[in-house]
């Protein structure tokens, strides 16, 4: 996998200030593009990296690192692949940069990215993996809180039943369909709604919802002595 490297200043200080799109000549040469753009939104600043603004996309690299390597870790579980996966997101992002068009919000280009190459990754190493590795109940990186668990510190008992219903998770949400899994993963996870993840997977909206429905359903059914 070819690695991009990137500006550490920019990894490490989370989101960059918006660059200033005073001067830039890139909506007055390519109006067409812009037009109905909010000059400050995601959308517009790609556009204008794709005229050759630098600053641009270190802005957007810097606001979106951290979210593509939570978002890939929850995938492949493994650290550093999410980090090395989160580098080819930005690669590919600034590959296709004179190519990109404002037809959908950024972020679904960005997690569409994402997404293919998560599901390139989990075919690739499928004969390395002896066991699934998904931890949908994991604490969150930020609040260290995990869904479903209450405040109050669990007995011996109850840490044992809910470590058993996160592995049963884990192994039912890994034998979903490709594509069952990965709405979930951007429906629970990344918050995303029926049509951004739809945008992603090149769904309708009502194909969505009958796609998050069948895997919540098999969810429920297959976890059922957990309830």
């Amino acid at each position: 996998m070819t690695t991009l490297v990137l500006d550490k200043s920019v990894l490490g200080a989370g989101a960059a200030s918006r660059p200033d799109s005073g001067g830039d000549t890139s909506e007055e040469l390519l109006p067409g593009l812009f037009a109905g753009l909010d000059p400050g939104s995601d959308a517009a600043i790609m556009l204008r990296v794709a005229a050759g603004d630098e600053t641009g996309f270190n802005y957007l690299v810097g606001k979106y690192h951290r979210a593509m390597i939570h978002f890939l870790f929850r995938m492949v579980r493994n650290q550093a692949i999410a980090e090395e996966l989160a580098q080819e997101v930005f690669l590919r992002v600034y590959r296709s940069r004179a190519s990109y068009r404002a037809e959908a919000k950024f972020t679904t280009w960005l997690y569409r990215i994402a997404t293919n190459l998560a599901v390139n990754h989990a075919r690739d190493t499928r004969h390395e993996r002896s066991a699934p590795a998904l931890y949908l109940d994991a604490p969150d990186e930020e609040s260290g809180t995990t869904p479903d668990v209450a405040d109050d510190e669990p007995t011996v008992e109850e840490r044992l039943v809910r470590d058993e219903r996160m592995a049963a998770i884990r192994k039912h949400v890994m034998a979903l369909p490709e594509r069952q899994r990965m709405a979930v993963l951007m429906h629970k996870y990344q918050g995303m709604d029926y049509r951004q993840i739809g945008e992603v997977l090149k769904l309708s909206e009502s194909a969505t919802k009958s796609l998050l429905f069948r895997a919540y359903q098999t969810l429920r059914d297959t976890l059922k002595d957990f309830a």
